[in-house]
Parts: structure tokens; sequence; C-alpha cells
């Protein structure tokens, strides 16, 4: 009998988690009744009492394993535990706060059957509020400039075999893209849509400051862009230099000198913002080296329950 392992990273997900774990059994139960199921339910630090509804999940059914992160590490080093310690065919992923339709764990399976090594849930439309849906729009429009492949509404559930699953977890890096990880290996992928559902219990523990965070480290792992937007506007400031040259030196010829600090101010705090945000695009990748060489684990395990 095949197994399919269900990885669930929570943070602060104490009032979705039983109704999670009814709706997973029930559709797992309902669409693929001939498929063993592994429930492995990854808790990242929470501090709202999460890991007592998940030890009582435990008590009751065997299938879940319950990991203890030592803190929170964030929502892919949870994905990643929670892939070490899935011994499934397959694992599919799924958010904790119901946002993501669990009906989609059904449709996977389908195409898992049908031959497809990765089946990506990605978002066709989301039920969030005007700002976090231009947010989105913006984040995945930049991207898509190094991903083409990436859905347009982004993904955060999908389904990977065994040997797509093994792939991925060769990726060492810290700072990284979970959309992209899953996209670059390669495999056949199979889009299916879904609808973001709105979040109805809780909060969630992405603040604006963590997004952006989100999004640069995620940015600067994927694209090249603004290392070669820097050289291209260093060229563009050297030609302005030398045009600007060009224009005193005839000023000088033809007896019009150029006058007054004004001109001088304007060059010197324009060429000091370039060099400084040149500083800081380089500074960013050069963190990012930094943070690698010291090699430091994705995450520290506290308890294991099984």
């Amino acid at each position: 009998m095949k197994t399919i392992s269900i990885v669930v990273p929570v943070y602060n997900n104490a009032e979705t988690l039983a109704e999670l774990h009814r709706q997973v059994v029930a559709e797992v139960a309902e669409h693929a009744p001939k498929i063993d199921c592994q429930l492995v339910f990854v808790n990242d630090g929470s501090t709202d009492g999460s890991i007592v509804v998940l030890r009582e999940l435990r008590a009751r059914d065997p299938r879940v394993v319950l990991v203890d992160l030592s803190r929170n590490f964030g929502q892919v080093p949870a994905i990643v535990a929670g892939w070490e310690h899935a011994t499934g065919d397959a694992v599919i992923n799924i958010a904790a706060d119901l946002q993501d339709p669990v009906s989609q764990i059904g449709r996977m399976l389908l195409e898992w059957e049908k031959g497809s090594g990765i089946v990506i849930s990605y978002r066709e439309t989301r039920r969030d509020g005007l700002f976090s849906r231009l947010a989105s729009r913006l984040a995945y429009s930049l991207w898509r400039q190094s991903l083409p492949g990436l859905p347009p509404g982004g993904f955060d559930s999908a389904l990977l075999d065994r040997k797509a699953l093994e792939a991925v977890k060769q990726l060492k890096e810290r700072n990284r893209f979970f959309q992209g990880d899953v996209l670059w290996v390669g495999f056949d992928v199979k889009f299916i849509p879904q609808v973001r559902l709105r979040r109805d219990h809780g909060r969630s523990g992405y603040t604006v400051a963590k997004k952006i965070r989100y999004f640069l480290r995620s940015y600067l792992s994927i694209s090249y862009f603004p290392i070669r937007a820097m050289s291209a506007l260093g060229f563009l400031t050297a030609f302005a230099g030398l045009v600007l040259g060009i224009v005193i030196v005839n000023a000088y010829l033809h007896g019009r000198p150029p006058f007054g600090w004004t001109p001088i101010m304007m060059t010197i705090l324009f060429l000091g913002g370039v060099i400084m945000v040149m500083l800081g695009v380089i500074g960013e990748y050069v963190w990012r080296i930094y943070d690698e060489t010291k090699a430091k684990p994705l995450y520290i395990i506290k308890d294991i329950y099984r």
C-alpha cells in the first residue's frame, strides 16, 4: 500500500488544528481510501497553546507525527523539518490556517497517480484584503522575471513524490525560496488552480515587516537583477559624468565658465546617493554569503512525538 505524508507547519494555529486534522483525514479517506496517510505537524515555536492541541491529536491518532522545534525558525525551515521526518511515497505540504482548501489534496493525489512527480496547487484568486492582493501581485510580478514558470498567484501547497522530494532536500542554502526550489528541480509538474480562502481564525503571523524581509530574501536568492542594475547604473553615471565634463570644457573654451556651488553640491549628493545604494545592494549579497559560511542548522528540534 502506498503512503502519503501530509506536512503541516504550525505557528500559533491552535484554533484551526483540530478542524484541519478532521478535514485532512476525511479528504484522504474519501478520495484515496487505498493510500495510507501520515500527518506530520511541525510546531514552529508557537506560543498560543498549539503544542497542547497537537499532543492531544497525537494521543488520539497514531498516524500523527509531531516535530517540536526549539523556537520559531520560519515557515520554510518548518516545512523542511517536516520533509525530513516524512516517510511517505509522496509528500504534500499544506498551511495550518485553513486558507488553502483541503479539498485540493484529493485532486493532487489523483494527478500523482496519473504520473506527475510534482503537483502544485496554485492560487488562481484570493479572498484577502485589497492591500494584500496588490502587494502579492507586485511581489509575484518581480519573482516571475527570474522564474517565468511561477504561477501569477504563487503557491504554498504542493505534492512531491519521493524522487522529487529527495532532489529538493539536496538544496542546502539557508536563505531560500520554497516555490523557487520546487520549480528548480524540474520533473513533471502539474498545476491545478485553487481559490485562497479568507482567514477566519486567528491572525496571520506574517507582519508587513516579515513579508518585506521574506520578499528580499527570496528575491535575492533567485535573481541577479540588482547586481546587473548596479552595473548599468554605474555605466550611465560614468557616461553622464563624461557628458558633463565635455559641457564644462566647452564652456571654458567659449569664455563662459560655470560658476556657483549649487551644481557641485547636486553632483556630489547624486553620486554619494548612487554609491550608498550600490554598497547597500552589495552588502545584502555579502551578508548572505557570510550567513552561508557560518553553516548553522536550518532548524533545531526539541522533541519528536511518534
